[in-house]
């Protein structure tokens, strides 16, 4: 037995046959066309351009189905990776002036590319070419200069072992049959640890170099909690990891048995919990777990999953089959939150530095009028079918709520003018997720009919983190006391209003984070689908004595990890179900 220690990326435990993937060493031999061959050479090369971007909006769509759109745009960026106009231009060039076949050129300037990627100081720009090699691979697979390894043809359950693997390829491992991978390559940063995090695939990387010991068929287990790999495991190792994954299973299959509950403390308070979604096909799920409505339909997707810009049409029929399907339940939808940098039909700014802090969500759609309503057109149409509600992502000041709420009203006196069916008395709400709008809050809430608390902005712009930079990632904490304090004044100021709250957030997802929520006294959940039993499971467990007892003791701890040992304690003592060990 030989236990490897990687870099954990996605949790869970695997354990099977090893199925190993040669190593990325394949050469392209220098070759050179005839100068009447060119046109026919460039022709096949835009082909091949052309295929890939289909593969990459296909891998987009579907990642973002499963795994949710931050995840899925990992391919929205290799998208415009790979219509970069330098970029092509080189290829052009060098099938043109030197007369390179397509996969030479191909494999030459991408490799080119990678390798500079590679060299700069910053990990989480070095980890971008990953990103560059699998699109080098895509293209050449077109160009019949390299074949795919044979992961379609797969009947029994596997390991995948490779010394790396790019983002398309995880996204499109058949998860019937690969249980999880590990590679002797990557980071935590990488888009391939993203990916498999996002479609729960246990996964360890970074492990050095392993393979060139390791058969196939060699049983293997994956610890995606721990980043431990262990080849050849003995009987003891393998009956305790069974253990493990047999807790998993009787843990799903009891959770199952919620569906159809309320999310009621012992007690007898009864908690409202919806579902997050991106996607109008998520809502079978959302039923079938037994959501009490959509707490946050996320528009984005109608912008990223399209060459084009989304008509009027396009979101009606997006959000008339989502509220038609959720049978009366509320549907709250989010309007636009991208950033001018994501919106790739058309330049709406210049290159910015600092686009969080730029023009994205409801400051680019005031800039934007022509964006924005069609998408509030659309919304009040829909509201004819069913509960809608809409809210204002990243509101800042009261000028940006008293615009947006403008222009709904004159969207709504256009609609009554042509004689469009609609409603136009839909409640209005606002995301709560800068520190500004906590501290105006009593100010807002004036002007709104319901608050969302959005803890992952909140999160990133009160503690000044950019979650996706690997540098100070561990700063980013939804726990940390001062983000604590804002939910808490926030929940404060709308009680005294009677008005109604929720957090939307990541935070509400985890169990004992949910139950902490609720001892600030949110009454209002929303969550992925996939946390929604779990989540309700630790609500149907506890009372409101002993959440209010959790939050007090939490809003007295100094720091983020004290919070979170603090709650996995409690949740493992009111609820031990959920503790998988």
């Amino acid at each position: 037995m030989v236990e490897l220690q990687g870099i954990p990326v996605s949790p869970g435990v695997a354990i099977g046959p090893a199925l190993i993937l040669d190593a990325d060493g394949y050469r392209i031999p220098r070759s050179l066309i005839a100068a009447k061959e060119v046109a026919d050479e460039y022709a096949r090369l835009r082909a091949a351009v052309d295929e890939v971007s289909k593969k990459l909006e296909e891998s987009r769509l579907e990642t973002a189905a499963v795994a949710g759109q931050h995840t899925g745009d990992i391919f929205a960026a290799q998208l415009q990776m790979l219509h970069d106009p330098r970029l092509q231009a080189e290829l052009r060039r060098r099938i043109e002036v030197e007369h390179h076949a397509a996969a030479y050129a191909v494999n030459r300037v991408l490799n080119h590319y990678a390798a500079a990627l590679r060299r700069l100081d910053n990990p989480l720009l070095a980890d971008r070419a990953e990103d560059v090699i699998d699109i080098e691979k895509q293209l050449l697979f077109q160009l019949g200069a390299v074949t795919r390894q044979p992961l379609s043809d797969l009947t029994e359950p596997v390991i995948v072992l490779s010394h790396v693997l790019t983002p398309s390829e995880t996204a499109n491992l058949d998860r019937r049959y690969v249980q999880g991978f590990c590679t002797e390559t990557g980071g935590p940063g990488g888009h391939t640890a993203i990916v498999a995090k996002g479609l729960e695939l246990p996964a360890v990387v970074g492990i050095g170099s392993f393979i060139e010991s390791v058969s196939d068929n060699t049983r293997v287990i994956v610890d995606g909690d721990r980043g431990r790999v262990i080849i050849d495991p003995d009987a003891k190792t393998i009956a305790g990891y069974e253990k493990r994954l047999q807790q998993r299973r009787n843990l799903t299959a009891r959770l199952s048995e919620l569906a159809n509950i309320p999310a009621e403390t012992i007690d007898g308070v009864r908690i409202q919990l919806s579902a997050n979604i991106e996607f109008p096909d998520e809502t079978a799920t959302c039923l079938q777990r037994g959501a009490d409505g959509i707490g946050l339909y996320r528009t984005e997707f109608l912008y990223l999953a399209s060459s084009e810009e989304p008509s009027e049409e396009d979101h009606y029929e997006a959000y008339s089959r989502v509220v038609r399907e959720m049978e009366g339940r509320p549907v709250v939808i989010r309007t636009l939150d991208l950033g001018a940098d994501k919106m790739g039909h058309r330049p709406l700014a210049e290159q910015e530095h600092n686009p969080f802090l730029g023009l994205r969500s409801i400051r680019l759609s005031l800039r934007n009028l022509d964006l924005f309503r069609p998408q509030l057109r659309a919304i009040l149409r829909a509201a004819v079918h069913g509960d809608i509600r809409v809210m204002f992502p990243l509101i800042t000041t009261i000028g940006e709520l008293r615009q947006a709420r403008m222009l709904l009203n004159v969207v709504a006196q256009d609609l009554e003018e042509s004689g469009i069916p609609h409603r136009s008395d839909i409640p209005v709400g606002m995301m709560v997720e800068v520190p500004a709008a906590v501290v105006m809050l009593d100010r807002f809430i004036g002007e709104v009919d319901f608050l969302s608390i959005g803890t992952n902005d909140l999160a990133q712009y009160t503690l000044a983190v950019d979650r996706s930079n690997e540098y100070v990632a561990d700063l980013y904490q939804s726990s940390d006391p001062a983000v604590l304090r804002l939910i808490r004044q926030s929940v404060e100021i709308s009680d005294q209003h009677q008005t109604p709250i929720s957090v939307c957030g990541e935070m509400s997802s985890n169990p004992g984070r949910a139950l902490l929520l609720i001892g600030l006294g949110v009454r209002h959940l929303s969550v992925p689908p996939s946390a929604l039993l779990r989540v309700k499971k630790a609500i149907r467990s506890v009372s409101i004595e002993q959440c209010q007892a959790i939050a007090a003791r939490v809003m007295s701890l100094e720091a983020a990890r004290d919070v979170d040992l603090y709650l996995l304690d409690r949740l493992s003592e009111l609820v031990p179900e959920l503790i998988v060990t």
